[in-house]
């Protein structure tokens, strides 16, 4: 049955929505090169690009999705099989809601995908009944729908109210139901890479584009004239005073782009990661762009050695800036997980004081908007290292974009970020990033 055109993509797109759900497993994981081989063998790579547009688009509206299911099962799923029936619903409603998909195959190919399995046939009649009455009531439960209230998991939604406000959370929550969009850093003369490119060359220096071709279709791609980076990312790397043969370390490196940033202003980076496979990823980045870097496998709080002029952290972190780009972040992080990463990066922090020289300068930044892993950072190290102050970032360093910085001179950046008329070209990743100087010995 798995020969019907379009089921076995539909059928492995309900299985890697429960690999998510069900199983905390990355989309980006699954997706990867030599993984969820059961799940994605065989498709060709235009239906592996469909798999993945279906879960994308169902964890990010994933609440709405529920509701509406909820409202049309009067006893709700059956307990022996209430897990595949989900997914496959789930997977049909997204199509149905927000996707190019003509209804009739939405339905079809999930009545079809219930009779792929011995323990869900009894329940197609219940399938097609519930995507029937969905197709029927499409225009209210659009109308009813809600970004923070629905399709923002509640702890998370309760967390930016109390810390950025009713409406600012609103506005973050609405900005992660958009595509993201594809912004470039360029090694040098961006003006021209935006002409060549026709992109946009924001106020930042990052490109910004409207193309759906393959990366490596576009211009300047093979002879390493840039890399793909959200323009948020590209930021704390800006804000290193370079000099002439500065060493500077690069924490949790991997996949290189702010180590790439580096290199191209001529910094000497040494690049460390603990993840033996992630450097293997950057080592080919900086091959193709023709940058140089010492290539370091470590774990960071491990590490000993000379002083570095400039420390660049980039912190494991919750990573809730980037739930558009990353919608299951949304779905398979946990609150208890941002008090875990606080406590790991505050130790990173520690050791990355600890591997700067009196008088350099110290880079923090993750992409998370929770105040813990940012902004209370920051004042925790302050309040117990009396050898480090702050260097407030200038909002001439951000493209003069002042919105972009808080009252102490962090940088905040929030998805809702960089509107624009074509919401597809709006929005950055949430990012905070912070500036510190280590005190010289003479300054002691």
């Amino acid at each position: 049955m798995l020969s019907v055109p379009g089921l076995a993509a539909r059928a492995a797109a309900a299985a890697i929505l429960r690999d998510v759900i069900f199983g905390g497993h990355g989309l980006d994981e699954l997706f990867a090169a030599g993984a969820g081989l059961s799940r994605l063998s065989g498709l060709e790579p235009r239906d592996v690009g469909l798999v993945r547009s279906i879960v994308t688009v169902a964890l990010r509206r994933l609440g709405t999705i529920r509701q509406a299911l909820a409202a049309l099962l009067d006893n709700g799923l059956p307990k022996n099989a209430a897990a595949q029936i989900e997914s496959c619903l789930t997977i049909a409603a997204a199509q149905i809601l927000f996707l190019d998909v003509p209804d009739h195959a939405a339905v079809d190919l999930a009545v079809r995908m219930m009779r792929l399995d011995q323990k869900t046939v009894p329940y197609a009649s219940l399938v097609n009944g519930v995507l029937r009455n969905l197709i029927r009531r499409r225009e209210s439960v659009l109308a009813d729908s809600a970004a923070l209230s629905h399709d923002t998991p509640a702890w998370l939604a309760a967390r930016w109210r109390k810390f950025y406000g009713e409406a600012t959370a609103q506005a973050v929550a609405a900005a992660n139901r958009l595509e993201p969009t594809l912004d470039l850093s360029v090694k040098s003369d961006a003006a021209a890479w935006a002409e060549k490119l026709g992109a946009t060359l924001l106020p930042t220096g990052s490109l910004r584009l409207a193309t759906h071709r393959p990366i490596a279709e576009l211009p300047g791609y093979a002879e390493g004239a840039w890399w793909v980076q959200d323009a948020a990312a590209a930021l704390p790397a800006t804000l290193i005073d370079l000099s002439p043969g500065m060493r500077i370390a690069d924490l949790c490196s991997a996949p290189g782009g702010k180590a790439m940033q580096l290199a191209a202003r001529g910094a000497r980076v040494v690049a460390i990661d603990r993840s033996a496979e992630r450097l293997k990823l950057l080592a080919a980045n900086f091959e193709r762009l023709r940058l140089e870097a010492e290539i370091v496998v470590s774990d960071i709080l491990a590490l000993n050695g000379a002083a570095f002029d400039a420390v660049l952290l980039d912190a494991p972190c919750s990573g809730t800036g980037t739930i558009r780009r990353h919608p299951d972040i949304a779905w398979i992080k946990k609150q208890s997980d941002v008090a875990k990463l606080a406590a790991l990066q505050r130790r990173m922090l520690d050791k990355a004081f600890e591997l700067l020289r009196p008088g350099g300068t110290l880079i923090y930044c993750v992409c998370s908007i929770e105040p813990e892993e940012g902004e209370q950072q920051i004042s925790d190290l302050l309040r117990r290292n009396p050898d480090i102050t702050r260097s407030p970032i200038r909002a001439q360093e951000v493209g003069g974009l002042r919105e972009l910085l808080n009252a102490e001179g962090e940088l905040r950046t929030l998805p809702s970020h960089l509107p624009a008329v074509d919401p597809r070209q709006a929005g950055l990743d949430g990012f905070f990033a912070a500036r510190l100087m280590r005190e010289s010995s003479q300054a002691r």
